[in-house]
């Protein structure tokens, strides 16, 4: 039927949980009937936690019923990635070694959705060490994206995106500190969000050391949806402070607003994407996307932004330094041949340079922000690839070292965004050759509601939430 429950959004879900049209657990069981069905193939949800699901959906449909006051995502089911800590659960992060690391507290994106009500329903797979953008893992096995089973579905939010296009959940969580968010939401047709650095808390009271200098300032959690108004739902719930993470800010959801009409630029010329080319697919989506912001009131300039060519170099001058001394020697030790293989094709195309270079790159990172601030007090709004060229077919970055260099040079936005610590919403604009293709908005920092509102109206005109893979065949 075209109205099953779990084809709903997690905003019609809330809501009619709220009115008593339905209960949690109708819900609940909706999405795990449709996991029932499709999981099997996909691989997407890797821990099964239905049956504290449903008592979960008991007990949200008994406050209901009492008339207590219900949170924005009341009895929602969600998911959520085996790399944050979960009571009860390994933070296994798609690695057979830390498989009985059980987590005795809660991370605070997880404390964050039960806070407003989320139900988990599942824990979704990531690559090993969640450092891949394909997902596979010998722990878990291999993700495959409901649009096309030769096709990745991304990584390292793979799981997330996967089980989000094929109606498991309608809302998961991510994070994304080179694009893991934002490449599995292009590759499987979804929204989903990279926010501002310090917007959403992060911790892992299972994690035995902090994280290296640029990796505290590159990751970020965030939501993964179908709809760009559940990403706003998921982004208001996750945003909640900790006191346990240093770098979270109290800045407003909303904030002030800017001269109309709201002035984008497109960014397409190869020196501003480190002298890529735009597949045509790619460039006829950034096309049409501009279009389409005309048409809702935006003003379209020609590209004057700084570029992402600088901020992209300066991801891999202070990450790759930081990955062989901190991460590289657990990959070794710990880590599945694909890991292990896909990493040190990385730590050969773009050799480690410690000591000066990688304290110059840390200081000239101010400077490259400072850049886009000014750009962006003229233009708030940027509108560039998520990866110039269309979904890679899955098993593309184990490959070699020149084709692992190509591949991240072709998606350089997904570590210059993380080096300026700006939101970036990814979002799907066509279906092409049966593979989604999309766009990323880029916005000033802690200004995700301009992200959003460009990408509510984007969605609306391309139309490919209702060309969800939820009926293909090969599932």
């Amino acid at each position: 039927m075209a109205d099953e429950i779990w084809r709903w959004d997690a905003t019609r879900m809330a809501a009619a949980i709220a009115r008593r049209d339905v209960s949690s657990r109708e819900v609940v069981e909706a999405c795990l009937d449709r996991m029932a069905v499709v999981n099997p193939r996909l691989n997407a949800v890797t821990v099964d936690r239905g049956d504290e699901a449903r008592l979960a959906a008991d007990r949200a449909d008994a406050a209901v019923a009492r008339g207590d006051r219900l949170g924005p995502l009341h009895g929602v089911p969600v998911t959520i990635k085996e790399n944050v800590d979960q009571i009860g659960c390994a933070t296994a992060n798609g690695t057979a070694a830390y498989r009985d690391l059980i987590a005795t507290s809660d991370s605070p994106v997880v404390a964050n959705w039960k806070a407003a009500g989320a139900i988990i329903v599942g824990r979704t797979n990531t690559p090993g060490f969640s450092f891949r953008l394909d997902t596979e893992n010998a722990l878990r096995g291999r993700t495959r994206n409901p649009w096309s089973e030769v096709h990745t579905p991304g990584g390292s939010s793979g799981g997330a995106s996967s089980s989000v296009a094929a109606g498991i959940t309608p809302l998961a969580h991510g994070n994304d500190i080179a694009g893991s968010i934002r490449y599995p939401a292009y590759a499987c047709g979804l929204a989903g969000l990279r926010p501002s650095f310090g917007r959403v808390p992060a911790f892992n009271v299972t994690a035995t050391a902090e994280r290296s200098m640029s990796s505290q300032m590159f990751s970020v959690q965030g939501p993964i949806a179908r709809t760009v108004r559940d990403v706003r739902l998921g982004l208001a719930t996750l945003a909640a402070r900790d006191p346990r993470d240093p770098w979270w800010v109290p800045a407003p959801l909303e904030g002030p607003p800017v001269p109309s009409p709201v002035r984008v630029a497109v960014v397409t010329r190869p020196e501003a994407l480190g002298g890529e080319r735009l597949h045509p697919h790619v460039a006829q989506a950034l096309a049409q996307a501009a279009v389409w912001l005309a048409e809702a009131g935006y003003e379209i300039v020609d590209d004057t932004t700084p570029g992402f060519s600088r901020a992209a170099e300066l991801w891999y001058a202070m990450q790759m330094p930081e990955i062989r001394e901190f991460l590289w020697p657990a990959i070794a030790e710990h880590g599945d041949d694909g890991i292990r293989r896909a990493m040190g094709l990385m730590l050969d195309a773009f050799p480690a340079d410690p000591g000066v270079p990688y304290m110059r790159a840390l200081a000239e990172r101010a400077r490259v922000v400072r850049d886009w601030q000014r750009s962006f007090d003229q233009v708030p709004l940027v509108l560039a690839p998520v990866c110039t060229q269309p979904v890679y077919r899955r098993g593309f970055d184990v490959d070699s070292v020149e084709r692992t260099g190509r591949f991240w040079r072709e998606c350089l936005t997904l570590t210059a965004i993380p080096v300026l610590g700006v939101p970036a919403l990814a979002v799907p604009t066509s279906i092409v050759d049966g593979v989604p293709v999309g766009v990323t908005v880029v916005a000033a920092r802690f200004r995700e509601d301009l992200c959003l509102a460009a990408g509510e109206a984007i969605e609306a005109r391309a139309g490919v939430t209702s060309r969800l893979p939820i009926d293909i065949a090969w599932l």
